[in-house]
């Protein structure tokens, strides 16, 4: 008989583990933040060990910070607030949460937040209701307050481009997970709106010699631009000569090859090898294993697909999981 592992709190909307996945943080409709952890190592139980107030209104999303800057996690509330919060050591009260950053509240909605590791430092990149992306860059590795604005800007190829009146009910933001000395920093953006220059998904890459973000790939066919993106998920690379990135809408999820060679303009190759259909409603969520060779994704349907490639490059459903009546 299966056995749960936890048990969450009531009023919770929404859940991430941490990297090693021995901790999950959760937000509550309350505005509160949980962090369960398994106090047995021989067990694999969680129990609540903390349990704080965050902001007065509901936690949308939890986004757990790299591992090596601690235990800390990034909260979006629906009052458009975007806060940072760490776990601290102090001898007088032992382990305990503490706000230590709120960024600067806009009238527009943080709708996605992703961390990335650059070249010289961490980066967070937030995306906005109105369209716009703001990209911080974390300044001392061993505060976690010190935060600058790097860039602003909106997803769009042509970068003079503004649209007054977007708005926008999500986003997908999704970092390249390689880290090198050689490679810059990028990751892929898509959002779903009712400007369709914004839906599109592009990949967007640090240029070190301007000091800038420029896109240099767009993922969408001429008749899909307007198709609205609910989630992007950018594959770890173990050898390929390509990237691997999908991209959900509602016409399913495409799977493209991004090169790696740009052209004279700067701009990389882009190759939709397959769009997979399956899901009978939106989907939500994208991971891919380490390997980035199995794609888990699901969504309202409240079914997770699993996909992989055959030795022929062709996609296709290699498991569905279903939760337990």
């Amino acid at each position: 008989m299966d056995k749960p592992i936890l048990t969450l709190d009531k009023g919770t909307r929404c859940t991430a583990w941490n990297y090693s996945g021995q901790r999950m943080a959760a937000g509550l409709a309350d505005g509160s933040l949980v962090v369960y952890d398994s106090t047995d190592p021989a067990s694999s139980v969680f129990t609540r060990t903390s349990r704080f107030k965050v902001q007065d209104s509901s936690i949308l999303k939890v986004v757990w910070v790299p591992p090596e800057y601690g235990d800390a996690v990034a909260c979006i509330s629906a009052d458009g607030t975007l806060s940072l919060l760490e776990e601290v050591m102090e001898d007088s009260e032992g382990h305990h949460w503490k706000m230590c950053k709120s960024f600067d509240r806009s009238t527009s909605q943080v709708l996605d937040v992703q961390f990335g590791d650059g070249q010289t430092c961490l980066k967070l990149v937030a995306a906005y209701s109105d369209g716009h992306i703001k990209i911080y860059e974390l300044l001392d590795t061993l505060e976690l307050e010190k935060w600058q604005l790097q860039a602003e800007f909106q997803n769009v190829i042509d970068l003079v481009s503004k649209f007054g009146n977007a708005s926008c009910l999500s986003a997908s933001i999704s970092w390249n997970p390689q880290r090198s000395e050689v490679q810059q920093s990028s990751f892929v953006l898509g959002f779903s709106s009712n400007t369709p220059p914004l839906n599109s998904p592009k990949v967007w890459e640090f240029d070190l010699d301007h000091q800038r973000w420029l896109p240099v790939a767009e993922l969408s066919l001429p008749e899909d631009k307007s198709d609205q993106v609910y989630a992007v998920s950018w594959a770890p690379n173990i050898g390929r000569l390509y990237e691997l990135i999908a991209v959900a809408t509602q016409k399913g999820i495409s799977i493209w090859h991004l090169g790696s060679n740009p052209d004279p303009d700067g701009r990389l190759s882009v190759q939709r090898v397959s769009l997979l259909s399956g899901h009978d409603s939106e989907v939500w969520e994208m991971e891919w294993d380490m390997s980035g060779m199995t794609l888990a994704s699901t969504g309202s349907d409240g079914v997770v697909r699993l996909w992989q490639s055959n030795v022929n490059g062709e996609w296709h459903e290699q498991a569905i999981l279903t939760p337990a009546s």
